[in-house]
């Protein structure tokens, strides 16, 4: 079974501290949770009582327990849980999907390791093709399960692959958003 803390520490390497980019669509966030999508997140309120008496620049880390047990928390249910990620076999697999899901959206993680999977099934020789619809399901888990008892680099090069191609897709789309190319990079 993989483990949460293993891919959460991963992660929180990539996500760093405070950051207020006017630039970045997340807006002001904090170890990559956006205020802008979690306004309710009870750790604003830390933060912002935190900022009353402190300037914080690009990357600090508030050092305070209660905070650091609610971004916990968050990451845990918001990104962890939602896509039973307690489920798979493969740390490493459930470290990319978990990684992709903070970066791009949980819905978007599912839907690429579905996508990766049918790809992967040889025109559905192996097992039908699932459905992409950003869910993690016990099927999907099955499949990943199966299919990482033997292949387990080429569905990671897969998913990383297609993550790949959907920053390329943001930055054709607004090339403005090319600023946080390199970065992604580190992700993939």
């Amino acid at each position: 079974m993989a483990e949460f803390d293993k891919a959460h520490n991963l992660t929180a390497k990539i996500e760093g501290g405070y950051v207020n980019d006017p630039q970045d669509k997340g807006g002001e966030t904090y170890k990559g949770i956006a205020r802008k999508y979690h306004s309710n997140w009870a750790g604003w309120i830390i933060i912002d009582e935190y900022k009353k008496d402190h300037q914080l620049k690009r990357n600090d880390v508030i050092r305070d327990e209660q905070l650091e047990f609610l971004t916990l928390l968050f990451y845990r249910e918001k990104f962890w849980d939602v896509n039973r990620l307690d489920g798979l076999d493969n740390q490493d697999v459930a470290n990319e999907i978990y990684d992709t899901g903070v970066n791009m959206g949980t819905r978007t993680a599912a839907k690429m390791l579905q996508e990766a999977l049918n790809l992967l099934n040889r025109n559905e020789k192996d097992y039908r093709d699932l459905a992409v619809d950003g869910k993690i399901g016990t099927i999907t888990l099955s499949k990943t399960n199966i299919f990482c008892r033997k292949y387990p680099q080429v569905l990671l090069k897969t998913l990383n692959g297609l993550q790949f191609m959907r920053y390329v897709e943001i930055c054709k789309k607004n090339p403005a958003q090319e600023r946080f190319f390199r970065g992604w990079l580190l992700r993939v």
